[in-house]
């Protein structure tokens, strides 16, 4: 058992912090927290304390401990950042507990904080994910105008995300042309939600339309960003069989919207293949992202909007040439695009990914993050690959990304039904060292390994 190093004079909240981070024990974290106090009469905790401790214990799963903090937190009436509260209803809604999310949010003016944009925020996402539409619009209009608000874009964007789900794209297009009166200014994620959304339910006369707006808007200076939205409507339009009418607006997005050199605005000759078949389109496609590449590019943005954009749609030989011409004009590409082909090539071929995975580690350099190593263990389990996936986990847990309840319990029960029971016995104690609780069915799988176990060693006897 770890000694705990406590200051011999006194404590500051930030040292307070770094004892409870250092602590692999969520229980242990917290009684360290509680403990404090009681060596340190005149110490007391602040807002950056209690989000570490609630923060802890949110994510290994305590529940109950983690609301008696957070009342602990009301009762001392400390300054509280609203990304507290967010991650707190995140907490709640991951754990089946969405009235408490909602009772929360109702209760933050009992709190010392000035600003819910982020909570609101996050409790909207929630309902809107959950198809709850009905209660994300009465929750929106009963609180977006209150002061603590301080910004509307991004719940609107939510609302016009959950409408085009729908197929209602024109309702969305609504929303967004009251922005104006909102005293809202639609950013760029307001553009590609709905541009998408009419591209879908092919509106593309609309579509169009948009499109010419950003060019006054929010593309006067040019960003390379704005190609992931363009790109949208550009295949619309081809798909649609408009080929002519794609290639019209990508000169003028060449020219208006990314503000491309004179030598790179060549028009695409149509007459070069036949265009109106299944194979003309691709190519005529293919020809549209190359032009977009080579004149409309001209940044790391841009580079990155494209590339995620085509391995995310599973066109890996595409975002394979944008992360060449990328790398060729000396830009380092983000971890964001390492990630996305690996999805990608997850869903189509394991062993290649992996492949790329340890090449991604070792010689790019790009070092994977939590979220990285969590979707691989998922890939690997699903792909029955138990011993892969615990290999991976142990190269996580390493790097001192330490897994959810959920991964560890979904290793625990690969191990099982492959016959493992000693290795799923080692993460069940790893999994209880850091107080996460595992759920009935790994405790079902490992009890169901261990009597398949003695069954066999008795037949063998």
């Amino acid at each position: 058992m770890s000694v705990v190093r406590w200051p011999r004079l006194f404590l500051t909240p930030t040292q307070l912090s770094q004892l409870i981070l250092s602590q692999k024990n969520p229980l242990k974290a917290l009684d360290i927290f509680n403990e404090a106090k009681t060596r340190y009469p005149n110490y007391r905790h602040n807002g950056p304390v209690y989000a570490t401790m609630i923060r802890i214990l949110g994510s290994s799963g305590r529940i109950t401990e983690m609301k008696e903090v957070v009342d602990r937190m009301k009762d001392d009436s400390c300054e509280c950042k609203d990304y507290v509260f967010a991650n707190l209803i995140r907490t709640y809604a991951n754990a089946g507990l969405f009235d408490e999310a909602v009772s929360l949010f109702h209760t933050l003016p009992e709190f010392n904080c000035v600003n819910w944009t982020e909570s609101f925020n996050t409790l909207l996402e929630i309902m809107v994910k959950d198809s709850k539409l009905e209660s994300a619009y009465h929750f929106f209009v009963e609180n977006c105008h209150g002061w603590e608000i301080k910004s509307r874009i991004r719940s609107l964007n939510l609302l016009m995300s959950a409408l085009c789900r729908i197929n209602r794209s024109d309702l969305a297009l609504q929303v967004f042309q009251e922005m104006d009166y909102q005293w809202c200014c639609a950013d760029r994620e307001s553009y590609k939600i709905l541009m998408k959304g009419l591209c879908e339910d092919r509106r593309l006369t609309e579509a169009t339309h948009l499109l010419y707006s950003m060019f006054w808007k929010i593309s006067r200076k040019g960003c390379g960003a704005d190609v992931s939205i363009y790109r949208t409507l550009l295949e619309a339009l081809c798909d649609n069989g408009e080929v002519e009418e794609a290639t019209e607006v990508l000169e003028k997005v060449l020219r208006k919207g990314l503000k491309a050199p004179r030598k790179f605005r060549k028009k695409i000759d149509l007459s070069q293949f036949y265009h109106k078949d299944e194979a003309g389109i691709y190519q005529t496609k293919a020809l549209i992202n190359e032009a977009l590449i080579k004149g409309g590019v001209s940044g790391s943005d841009g580079y990155r909007a494209m590339a995620v954009d085509l391995y995310s749609e599973g066109r890996i030989d595409e975002g394979g040439k944008v992360l060449d011409e990328m790398l060729q004009r000396g830009f380092r590409p983000s971890l964001p695009i390492y990630e996305a082909k690996v999805a990608a090539l997850f869903k189509r071929e394991l062993n290649r990914a992996m492949e790329y995975f340890e090449k991604m580690f070792r010689q790019i350099g790009c070092v994977p993050d939590k979220e990285t190593y969590s979707y691989l263990v998922d890939g690997l389990c699903c792909d029955g690959k138990y011993m892969e996936a615990s290999g991976m986990l142990e190269k996580m847990v390493i790097n001192s990304f330490w897994p959810g309840g959920e991964v560890y319990g979904r290793v625990i029960r690969g191990l099982c039904l492959i016959g493992n029971t000693f290795k799923a016995v080692l993460w069940l104690e790893e999994m209880i060292s850091q107080g996460k609780i595992p759920d009935t069915s790994v405790w079902c799988s490992l009890v169901s390994s261990v009597c398949c176990d003695e069954i066999l060693s008795l037949n063998f006897e």
